[in-house]
């Protein structure tokens, strides 16, 4: 369901997803001159694994960016072959109410671009598969594939509604009004996801019952951070089902704020590098990069949203006719709006990349110095533990710069291992970024 991202955006269900925003400006930093030798030190794979990276890495990047062209020219086809015109006809032919059009219309769309789409999310998850980041059967693969399709369907017919209906209260100022209501929808997408929307995709259960000392461990780095999680809203995620990689995290907020730590993460990793790997997670909540998120993602929504308004009606005025779009009150208009929001989504995909990966850099920060006192050795902690995660998900260990700039949301795994290895504030003459003791 990844190419339904825009429709997902338009309708502000996964807004939220898109950037993280950026808190410490000032956080540190290693030379690039010192970062070359020492990234090739810090991260570093044996030949055979070394040659599954590179692959593995080309064949995401192609896929990656073969998804992205190829979900823009589907819409472009939608409209110029009359499919958009013909779905109108249907909806409206089958109902005189305008729920039912709506939501008709909204399930022959997101139908049509999931089968175009198929064929490429059928490679991505043969190769994941082939390179050992997925354990996952095809039957349960195509049964999470039915459950976003659902999700999708139920929450985008009903922001269908609401676009439609906020566009012919307001023809001009649309794009605004909307804007109120989709933030709102991320700030509670943010909060129900781990209660309702995980558990339908992984199975859950206290992290308590099956592993009390690392409930123990993990709420000495939640008291250092100075963040209230009780040890019954900790658990443990059977990621090992689906997936092989690692993962230990804080999600929700307010009473749905839970600590989660992957199966995977368990069995691969050691209890140190489990407290590292949280401890960055908790920075993220600790340094208000929620906040920031959903004040960066309004910023980039508002603009984006006016860009669609001016580009959808230079759009419908220039080709309309030819499309079958007389106007933008029509329900095949929404194609174009998704058209015009999938090119801005792609374009602006480096904005959101750099600014998480300034997050990220200071969530590393964070990470290690919260460990710090807890763990014997952060720097060789936290250096360990990003070479695991980079075996374990084929990282390659010197990407492509323009691929970085563009795709990642975090800096390489060789940075910031390089930085891990040698960020010791500890040290006289120096002092903590977070941490005054």
């Amino acid at each position: 369901m990844k190419r339904l991202r825009p429709i997902l955006l338009l309708l502000a269900v996964l807004a939220a997803s898109f950037a993280k925003p950026a808190h410490a400006q000032n956080a540190p930093t290693v030379r690039a001159s010192q970062q070359t030798s020492q990234s090739a030190a810090a991260y570093s794979l044996p030949p055979d694994k070394l040659k599954q990276a590179i692959d593995y890495s080309r064949v995401r990047v192609v896929l990656g960016f073969a998804e992205s062209g190829w979900g823009i020219l589907q819409l472009v086809l939608i409209l110029a072959l009359g499919i958009a015109a013909w779905m109108e006809r249907v909806a409206v032919g089958a109902s005189g109410n305008r729920w039912a059009q709506g939501f008709l219309f909204t399930f022959l769309l997101l139908l049509i671009i999931t089968i175009l789409t198929l064929p490429l999310d059928m490679i991505g998850h043969h190769e994941a598969v082939a390179y050992g980041q997925s354990v996952q059967g095809w039957g349960s693969w195509f049964g999470d594939q039915a459950k976003s399709f659902g999700l999708t369907f139920v929450l985008g017919g009903l922001f269908v509604m609401l676009l439609f209906w906020v566009m012919r209260k307001s023809p001009r100022r649309w794009w605004f009004w909307f804007w109120i209501p989709a933030i709102a929808a991320v700030i509670f997408g943010v909060f129900i996801s781990p209660v309702l929307i995980d558990p339908l995709f992984y199975k859950f259960q206290p992290l308590e019952k099956t592993d009390p000392t690392l409930v123990a461990q993990l709420e000495q780095v939640v008291q250092r951070g100075g963040i209230s999680i009780p040890p019954d809203h900790m658990f443990l995620m059977q990621a090992s089902a689906k997936v092989t990689g690692l993962n230990a995290y804080v999600t929700g907020i307010g009473p749905s704020k839970r600590v989660v730590v992957w199966d995977t993460t368990i069995q691969k990793a050691t209890p140190n590098e489990i407290l590292f790997i949280f401890g960055h997670e908790m920075g993220h909540y600790v340094l208000g990069h929620i906040r920031a998120t959903i004040e960066f993602s309004a910023a980039l929504l508002l603009i984006e949203f006016y860009l669609m308004y001016l580009a959808t009606g230079w759009l419908i005025r220039r080709y309309g006719p030819a499309w079958g779009v007389p106007s933008q009150h029509d329900w095949s208009a929404l194609v174009v709006l998704v058209l015009v929001l999938s090119i801005l989504s792609f374009v602006s995909e480096p904005i959101f990349n750099s600014y998480s990966r300034i997050q990220e850099h200071a969530a590393d920060v964070y990470g290690q110095e919260a460990i710090h006192g807890i763990v014997a050795d952060p720097q060789t902690t936290a250096q360990q533990a990003f070479q695991l995660l980079g075996e374990t998900s084929l990282v390659n260990p010197s990407p492509n710069r323009f691929v970085e700039f563009w795709t990642f949301s975090h800096p390489s795994i060789s940075e910031r291992a390089a930085f891990a290895a040698t960020y010791n504030p500890w040290l006289p003459g120096h002092h903590p970024k977070y941490f005054q003791h």
